[in-house]
């Protein structure tokens, strides 16, 4: 359930950056209401679901069978 959650956070950031990165408009600091703390805070949950994302994949490995 964890691995889930990570990866849809991860994904949820990588749309934001290419809504930012092709508009200029920040999606996340629109949703913050401009409050530094709060868009901090989502980028370290950010930060921390790709290690543990990372981390699961070299623990868990789950491509192991895939040949």
């Amino acid at each position: 359930m964890t691995c889930y959650i990570c990866a849809i956070n991860l994904v949820i950031l990588g749309i934001c950056a290419a809504v930012f990165a092709f508009t200029g408009f920040d999606i996340i600091k629109f949703l913050s209401f401009g409050k530094p703390v709060i868009y901090r805070s989502f980028y370290a949950v950010c930060g921390a679901s790709a290690l543990f994302t990372i981390y699961s994949l070299i623990v868990f490995k789950p491509f192991k069978g895939l040949k």
